[in-house]
């Protein structure tokens, strides 16, 4: 059957739609209202007291949420896999062992792959769990546990194809993991550890001393340097503004090129003469290296004004570094 000509495609009826959004939120609440939570709890509580890894397996679409479940297991720090029905008959299954629990999902439980895969995982060994929407089905009958998923039935006018199924499958397995990230009392931090490429791990992770400008970066100058003296200092360094330091490198002050711009228009060709201690702000906000990173974000973009820099000072107040807003959005913070 070829693709539909423009010419003979309708338009979607807004009802109609409408409709199915209803009827899918009927036949999720179904799941939900005849859930089992007894065999949810058995089920969560056997995946939380496993010495092993925690692999799982399904056919077509259930396959996918197999995998999509392992990877949220893994993210949380849990050891987890997925394990191919197919590629499990040719040599793979050699990974399981003793220690191990095997979760089949299925919406009928009779997926002949997954059938022919339960004595070779019983014979490694592994505790098998199926997952499945039947009442009846081949796989609860041979598993060691069965948690059934209530389904009404599919979304699909033909009651066909999987997406109700699927769509409880995925709520199922997530909800579960989300229950062990709380037994297990997975931190914040520690989740950010298994994110460290992500803005939710670089924002846990990455301190002021990983993001910040240092040594010949940094623009610096000292109070009783001429203005004009300074221009390249202040243009070359890409942080829009030098830091103001003494002999023994000091913080004293920030000028700005905001600053530059300021003194230009009040002093034209004053400026000449004056020097950048003279019209530096000498309470500028800072930071210190060992800061979450996220940390100096807040600090640039609290009251009264933003700015789009902080001197990162040690507890002397001695200039180490400078972290510029551009530098922290670079980093994807």
């Amino acid at each position: 059957m070829g693709s539909l000509s423009p010419e003979t495609l309708t338009l979607v009826n807004p009802k109609d739609l409408e409709h199915l959004f209803r009827s899918q939120q009927k036949y999720l609440n179904f799941f939900f209202d005849n859930l089992d939570l007894t065999q949810t709890l058995d089920f969560t509580e056997t995946l939380l007291t496993t010495q092993g890894t925690i692999f799982f397996t399904g056919v077509g679409k259930s396959g996918f949420v197999a995998q999509k479940i392992s990877q949220t297991l893994v993210s949380l720090g849990v050891k987890s896999g997925f394990l191919s029905p197919t590629d499990a008959l040719h040599g793979d299954i050699g990974i399981l062992s003793r220690s191990d629990v095997l979760v089949f999902f299925s919406k009928s439980g009779n997926t002949e792959e997954l059938l022919r895969l339960v004595p070779c995982a019983r014979a490694k060994g592994a505790f098998l769990i199926a997952v499945t929407s039947s009442e009846r089905n081949g796989l609860s009958v041979v598993c060691d546990m069965n948690v059934h998923l209530p389904l009404e039935r599919e979304l699909c006018p033909f009651d066909l194809a999987p997406v109700t199924s699927t769509a409880i499958q995925m709520v199922f397995g997530d909800t579960v993991a989300i229950a062990l990230m709380g037994a297990r009392k997975l931190t914040k931090e520690e989740y950010a550890t298994n994110h460290p490429a992500g803005r939710i791990g670089k924002s846990l992770i990455f301190k002021v001393k990983d993001v910040m400008k240092k040594k010949e970066e940094i623009p610096l100058c000292k109070e009783g340097d001429l203005i004009i003296d300074q221009l390249v200092e202040l243009t070359s360094k890409g942080c829009g503004c030098l830091l103001v330091i003494d002999d023994e490198h000091h913080l004293i002050g920030t000028f700005t090129d905001g600053d530059l711009r300021r003194t230009l228009k009040a002093s034209r060709e004053g400026i000449f003469k004056l020097t950048v201690g003279e019209m530096c702000n000498r309470k500028p906000r800072t930071i210190v290296p060992n800061a979450m990173a996220v940390c100096a974000m807040e600090r640039m973009e609290s009251a009264p004004s933003p700015v789009q820099f902080l001197p990162v000072v040690d507890h002397e107040n001695v200039v180490i570094g400078i972290v510029t807003l551009h530098g922290l959005v670079s980093a994807g913070l």
